[in-house]
């Protein structure tokens, strides 16, 4: 059974930086797709970044670009999301996730199969 557990988020004050980590247990697919989403009040989830586990490859939501960074530690089955420069409108419950497949595009909440519980980022202003 995949559990995925985060941790990491906090309070943080605009233009400072967070990491957060997702760690994975339980998962037995040989190629899969670690997703971080995020989800502010009143507002839809949505994606943030997403690394394929296999090649490494990453791809990021326009407005994250150029600050977060997403990595992988395949020893310790974790995914990692560096967040700096953080800004206000960054606030939200941060979630991962994970597609058991490398097939899909990998940006909409659809296409992942298991989730996080979240952790909560606020940065003030």
């Amino acid at each position: 059974q995949v559990q995925l557990v985060e941790s990491g988020g906090g309070l943080v004050q605009a233009g400072g930086s967070l990491r957060l980590s997702c760690a994975a247990s339980g998962v037995t697919f040989s190629t899969y797709t670690m997703g971080w989403f995020r989800q502010a009040p009143g507002k839809e989830r949505e994606f943030v970044a997403r690394i394929r586990w296999s090649t490494g490859w990453t791809y990021y939501e326009d407005s994250v670009k150029g600050r977060f960074t997403v990595s992988r530690d395949n020893a310790k089955n974790t995914v990692y999301l560096q967040m700096n420069s953080l800004k206000p409108e960054d606030t939200a419950v941060y979630y991962c996730a994970l597609d058991r497949t490398s097939l899909r595009l990998g940006i909409s909440p659809n296409e992942y199969d298991y989730w996080g519980q979240g952790t909560q980022v606020t940065v003030s202003s």
